[in-house]
């Protein structure tokens, strides 16, 4: 199997993420049952529930939705899955990202049912799975877990955010004690995802193992963060064993609602239903693309924030291209439903993309937002709102349609105490640092500064991040500032990018000077840095502390400690 399955019980069993393929293989062993108790969404490579359900109905096994924060098993999580265990043939699978959270319901369970305490603990840990914390602290006089592990920094995430300002600290401090908090198994180059859908990238171009990247010196925690407790300077992993910091940098990401359009799930990847978002969805844009003659392509964008808002019209642009070099392009009618007002958010860039509109024939639809999509009938349907409020919907059918899922912030960030009132994690946008919790600091995806959520403003904030973590711990004199920087490579043609550099409001910051690349123009030689440059420079020099066209500007007068 993919996944190494774990047998608990002879009536029950838990692992990490399965696929479709293990829900098969499962169900040659015997399982009747299974338990998802991971929220669709935690991962970019994570199948959604309704792909294994479809799955496991082809072998007569039964799947239940359970899903749970985590870190945050509650009383009512384990009546549901008492309710569960009770009602579902066995033998029963369960499953979550590391297997931690279903094992941990299993405890509980246990309990419920009279089960000694130290019993439930001894099965666990032959098992592998610590549920002292977890499981003791429910059970009056339960041990708990001494001995808890300090690191000077902790650095929640271990994507491109995270390992760029691991890396970064070491840069400036070589005796730090560092410690990146993930459980992923692998790292995904999301940039290059776009590709991939274009047929440009194969998707194994985009992915390492996370092993392979975390940086010499820096501690891997393997485990999933359940909840912040910054008034004891800890963080609890989803087993509710407690790590301890002295400061603390967050960079989880950001997660997709798949579930946030109806019907969505059920359907994705299947029935002309695609997105570049994901991983394992990607090569399905570029079958798509390939295979579609005749008839009418969708794309769609959500409300903002949204990771890279280029790639929704990146995926149109790559897609009208190929039907174009292809002479089909005048037998397929092109829509860009997007719920904002603008095709692009920075006005000087505009001219340029409206021209490939132009040049496509694709008709633009603002205003629209995806609600739901009925994937056998190939239709989709968006809401519009007047200027009174009054809110109308309207369909439209497809042959193809590329989704790009709303977006927020992980729960486990939405939900805490770090959380400003939208669930993105508050900081000041200027040095990144949290604007009431003075040891903590964030960048990425998952904070709330204005800036464009890309890989190439995590690039930027990585250094600022590390001088100001050093500054405070007076490794360093001066503060840097962040200037909003972010990047965005808009492929309007297989060959072609429009470079959008911009900060804070909007502001232009070219990297380059206008005769090499005008960003206001597609040039070959942003398409050129974007496919053949732009990958190793994030693999061989983001991830790895040298700091490529980087320079934190810090408060006048002030220079870095000798």
């Amino acid at each position: 199997m993919s996944v190494d399955v774990i047998t608990v019980t002879d009536q029950f069993t838990v692992s990490s993420q399965i696929t479709g393929e293990d829900v098969e293989r499962l169900a040659q062993q015997g399982i009747r049952s299974i338990i998802c108790n991971r929220p669709d969404g935690e991962a970019n490579d994570q199948p959604n529930v309704t792909e294994l359900e479809v799955a496991a109905e082809r072998f007569g096994v039964r799947v239940a939705y359970q899903p749970v924060i985590s870190g945050k098993v509650e009383a009512c999580d384990v009546d549901q899955f008492l309710s569960h265990m009770e009602q579902l043939p066995g033998p029963v699978h369960a499953y979550c990202r590391t297997g931690t959270r279903s094992i941990t319901l299993w405890g509980l369970y246990q309990l419920r049912l009279g089960v000694p305490l130290q019993d439930v603990l001894n099965i666990a840990t032959a098992r592998g799975y610590d549920l002292r914390q977890a499981v003791g602290a429910a059970h009056p006089g339960g041990p708990g877990v001494r001995g808890a592990q300090h690191s000077d920094v902790r650095i929640i995430g271990g994507g491109a955010a995270g390992i760029a300002v691991a890396s970064s600290l070491l840069k400036r401090a070589d005796d730090l004690s560092i410690a990146i908090i993930d459980p992923a198994e692998v790292h995904y180059y999301q940039p290059g995802w776009t590709l991939v859908g274009a047929g440009v990238f194969s998707k194994r171009d985009t992915v390492r193992t996370m092993a392979s990247l975390i940086p010499d010196g820096v501690d891997w925690i393997k485990a999933a963060v359940g909840n912040f407790e910054p008034d004891q300077n800890r963080v609890l992993l989803e087993n509710a064993k407690p790590v301890y910091y002295e400061r603390l940098v967050v960079a989880p990401g950001i997660k997709l609602d798949w579930h946030g359009v109806e019907g969505l799930v059920d359907t994705l990847g299947h029935n002309g239903v695609t997105s570049n978002y994901r991983f394992d969805l990607a090569p399905y844009t570029w079958q798509l693309v390939r295979g579609l003659r005749k008839g009418r392509a969708v794309f769609t964008q959500p409300p903002m924030p949204i990771k890279c808002a280029g790639a929704p019209q990146k995926a149109l642009y790559l897609s009208a291209d190929h039907w174009q070099q292809e002479g089909v392009l005048e037998n397929i009618d092109i829509d860009f439903y997007n719920a904002g007002e603008v095709l692009f958010g920075v006005k000087e860039y505009v001219p340029a993309l409206m021209g490939y509109i132009e040049r496509y024939g694709a008709k633009l639809q603002f205003g629209h937002r995806l609600t739901r999509i009925d994937g056998p009938a190939r239709t989709a349907w968006f809401a519009t709102t007047d200027a009174d409020g009054k809110v109308t919907e309207s369909s439209t059918e497809f042959d193809m349609i590329h989704v790009c899922p709303p977006q927020v912030a992980p729960d486990f960030v939405s939900q805490s105490p770090l959380a400003d009132e939208a669930g993105w994690v508050d900081v000041d946008q200027n040095t990144l640092r949290h604007k009431r919790i003075e040891n903590i600091w964030s960048l990425g995806d998952a904070m709330n500064a204005p800036n464009a959520k890309t890989a190439a403003a995590a690039r930027m904030q990585a250094p600022i991040v590390a001088n100001n973590v050093l500054q405070d711990l007076g490794r360093v004199t001066g503060v840097a500032h962040y200037n909003g920087y972010g990047s965005c490579p808009l492929t309007v043609e297989r060959g072609k990018i429009v470079l959008a550099e911009f900060g804070y409001g909007g502001k232009l910051l070219p990297s380059f000077p206008r005769w090499i690349i005008n960003g206001q123009r597609p040039s070959r030689l942003a398409w050129i840095l974007k496919e053949k440059i732009l990958p190793p420079v994030y693999w061989k020099a983001m991830l790895k502390g040298k700091e490529w066209m980087v320079d934190p500007e810090q408060s006048k007068g002030q220079q870095r400690a000798a």
